[in-house]
């Protein structure tokens, strides 16, 4: 497999054209339903749309296809390069058919833009057509042609059929639906027939690398993995998967590949998720009523939550919500949750100068078409409160501003490093499904640490956590190089997690600029890490520790931890400011029996230098075999 290049740098996009606002909200024609949700009742007729702001889009399927698509499309051209606009989208589909075979409902999704269904179950609204994603040809790439899905960030597609029979495409992308991203852009609750599912996009010219990514609570026939670095498959069902990179994982996926042959194909396979809780999604309710279902918890599960009938869960009415929209101020979107409401964000970006504070249990924060809360004079814009319980954070990214703020999400509690043996909690007390962080990339960026947890039990199902390695080309009153960055875009560490109990089920966490992770509670559990250390020390003075070691770990567990689990991991280095600044390893934990890393890899991808894959055991990584991984299979040995 050829090498991936670095991200390319980007610059400002300019707002959406005045023209587009005209797409504001649109409703059309609310007829009942053409096709059925799978429950005893049929549908009623949707009740009035809620007023969800001017940037979600409400399709229903009288609608012709040719006007859906000319809409669709139009926020495909503002939004298929605008990496660091402030624009953000939500493409909802009342359920219902949309398309045929001879004309087919073909849409492609660009940055910040969210393409859902609004039935109980994906059976409810069926595409015949295709919802995806290509390669990005950038015109500032490293060479010509530069066609990649490396940036391909910030991007959903969810509850939802896909049938890809009669899509009347080309011969090169007849056969499937394309879904060529990277990081930030998950696909849930999607059901592909009719032909594949590629995550690479292998029909535009090269190099075509990609660096994904995230499908959980799906079913798919045949999967094109194809130049994907990383990817996380989580409680789906496979025909076939085909390829791997580095470090493909899965977990409670029917037809998941074998791990037999690892690392000849690096593939790690749990037969059983031990604990996950699916995303809230917005849908019709039987009477038609806008609801927001909230998964329950599975613990040791299999295949999708909604292969025997509707995913179990409880259903809250939209009046139990507050709908704030980024007009609205910090002070009143925090009164709202202090009086006891859930919270919908509709798509934009929010200005947070107070923490929204979390008290209630069971609260819900959904955000809409990535919605986006950007800190304001160092305030820390979520913060559970400790004891707090069955809390579900999804949907919402998280940006530093531009004074350093101390964390960007805080969920407290009252870590005692038990250390006992103490079982897991029946549920989380906090969820975090498809929560983003980001520090640096549309403006200056600062915080200590983007995300902590002191509270025991926490559930993180899928987040990015990303000190940005590239950005707008005007920080200050000059271009940013790598070295003004390392000054100006401030993220010392990406995740801390103090409590105990705490699991990840696919954890991102990217170029921060110490230890990119610390984990201080004891029986965590990790299933798929993917980081990549910071391209950006300005020299290897700048890149060591004041005891003498050559740089932090991309993921550190603490000396003291007795117990930790992690399955399937990999640390990248890229020193573009200098090649020849060396890492001592990208794993360092303490050396005992209860702490154990399965399948874990460290790669060089172009310059710079990894010593060791854990502590002081694995090959060393440098740009004499770029591309190439470093691989440990049990640590420690068996």
């Amino acid at each position: 497999m050829s090498r991936p290049l670095p991200h390319p740098r980007r610059p400002r996009r300019t707002p959406l054209r005045a023209a587009l606002t005209a797409l504001a909200l649109i409703v059309v024609g609310l007829t009942a339903p053409t096709i059925a949700p799978s429950t005893a009742a049929p549908a009623a007729p949707p009740a009035a749309t809620p007023d969800l702001g001017e940037r979600v889009i409400v399709f229903d399927p009288s609608m012709p296809t040719a006007e859906i698509r000319q809409q669709a499309d139009a926020i495909w051209q503002q939004q298929v390069d605008a990496e660091m606009s402030e624009e953000r989208w939500s493409l909802l589909f009342l359920p219902g058919t949309y398309g045929t075979p001879a004309e087919p409902l073909q849409i492609k999704v660009g940055y910040y833009t969210e393409v859902a269904g609004l039935g109980a179950d994906p059976s409810d609204v069926v595409i015949n057509g295709k919802v995806e994603v290509y390669n990005r040809c950038l015109t500032d790439g490293p060479r010509q042609p530069y066609c990649v899905a490396l940036n391909n960030f910030w991007r959903s597609l969810s509850n939802l059929t896909i049938d890809v029979n009669g899509t009347g495409q080309d011969g090169c992308r007849a056969s499937a639906n394309f879904w060529a991203t990277s990081q930030a852009a998950s696909l849930r609750r999607v059901d592909v027939r009719g032909g594949n599912l590629s995550l690479m996009d292998y029909c535009t010219e090269g190099p075509q690398f990609a660096s994904g990514g995230y499908l959980a609570d799906s079913r798919a026939g045949t999967v094109i993995n194809g130049s994907q670095q990383q990817w996380l498959t989580r409680n789906s069902e496979v025909a076939n998967w085909s390829n791997g990179v580095w470090n493909q994982v899965f977990a409670g996926t029917i037809g998941a590949p074998s791990e037999a042959n690892f690392p000849t194909e690096p593939y790690t396979t749990l037969d059983r998720t031990p604990l996950s809780r699916e995303k809230p999604y917005l849908h019709l309710g039987a009477d038609g009523d806008w609801q927001v279902r909230v998964p329950d918890v599975r613990t040791s599960s299999r295949g999708t939550s909604w292969a025997g009938g509707t995913t179990a869960g409880e259903d809250l009415p939209l009046s139990s919500f507050h709908v704030a929209s980024p007009d609205q101020s910090a002070k009143e979107i925090a009164k709202a949750l202090a009086r006891g409401k859930n919270l919908l964000l509709t798509p934009g970006v929010y200005d947070v100068d107070r923490s929204l504070v979390i008290r209630r249990d069971d609260t819900v924060v959904l955000g809409l078409g990535h919605a986006t809360l950007t800190a304001v004079g160092g305030a820390t814009p979520v913060v559970v409160r400790p004891e707090t319980t069955g809390v579900v954070v999804a949907g919402v990214t998280i940006d530093a501003g531009t004074r350093l703020s101390p964390n960007l999400m805080h969920v407290q509690g009252r870590p005692g490093r038990s250390g006992d043996r103490r079982p897991a909690a029946a549920a989380p007390t906090t969820t975090l499904n498809d929560v983003y962080f980001r520090v640096g990339g549309p403006h200056i960026g600062k915080a200590d640490v983007s995300l902590r947890i002191d509270a025991d039990d926490v559930l993180i199902d899928h987040a990015w956590v990303w000190r940005a390695d590239h950005g707008i080309e005007d920080f200050t009153a000059g271009a940013v190089g790598d070295t003004d960055r390392w000054n100006t875009n401030i993220g010392r560490v990406g995740v801390v997690v103090d409590g105990d109990r705490v699991r990840a089920t696919g954890l991102f966490v990217e170029h921060y600029q110490e230890f990119n992770t610390i984990w201080n509670g004891e029986q965590g559990e990790v299933v798929l890490y993917q980081n990549e250390l910071p391209y950006d020390p300005p020299s290897q003075a700048d890149w060591t520790r004041p005891d003498g070691t050559l740089g932090w770990a991309g993921y550190k567990v603490a000396d003291d931890v007795r117990r930790h689990q992690l399955y399937g991991g990999g640390v990248y280095v890229f020193n573009r400011n200098d090649p020849s600044i060396t890492t001592e390893s990208g794993f360092e934990v303490p050396e005992r029996s209860g702490v154990r890393l399965h399948h874990v890899l460290t790669v060089n991808l172009e310059a710079g230098s990894i010593e060791h894959v854990v502590n002081d055991t694995g090959a060393r990584v440098d740009s004499d075999a770029p591309g190439i991984p470093s691989y440990v299979v049990d640590y420690p040995a068996p």
